[in-house]
């Protein structure tokens, strides 16, 4: 049996540009605010996702979604999606030496969220998600 619908839910298409992952954030934080859940630290998840999705993400003329969902039992799951199935994230134990310009993020994405990952598919996409336990205050 396939899990239910989450009773919350939102998702919306953003361009793929530094300005599209900065409004990914914003909205974030505002959805967040009107289901009465708290922001942080969903709110650096949607950024580094974001970030990622514009800059390793990118293709031309096509857009990345954010979606936010709370699941049973009293989960966040946040989920970015791109156009670039092709290239998926690397988990790198060291975030790339410490001389390195980047790499950092999914260290980010490690440390805050309970638990994270990545989906490929459909083609030509992949969805990176975070899990944030919001425990039995969120349960709705």
């Amino acid at each position: 049996m396939a899990d239910p619908a989450p009773a919350l839910r939102f998702s919306v298409p953003l361009s793929a540009t530094r300005r599209g992952a900065r409004l990914a954030r914003l909205l974030a934080v505002e959805q967040l605010r009107s289901w009465g859940l708290p922001f942080e630290p969903a709110r650096l998840l949607v950024a580094e996702l974001a970030a990622n999705a514009v800059l390793h993400g990118r293709v031309p003329g096509r857009s990345f979604r954010l979606t936010l969902a709370v699941v049973p039992p009293a989960t966040l799951r946040i989920e970015v999606t791109d156009t670039r199935g092709d290239r998926l994230p690397v988990r790198t134990p060291d975030g790339g030496g410490p001389l390195a310009e980047s790499g950092r993020g999914l260290l980010l994405v490690a440390e805050l969220a309970d638990r994270w990952g990545v989906e490929e598919g459909p083609v030509p996409c992949k969805t990176v998600w975070a899990e944030l336990d919001l425990g039995p205050a969120a349960e709705r």
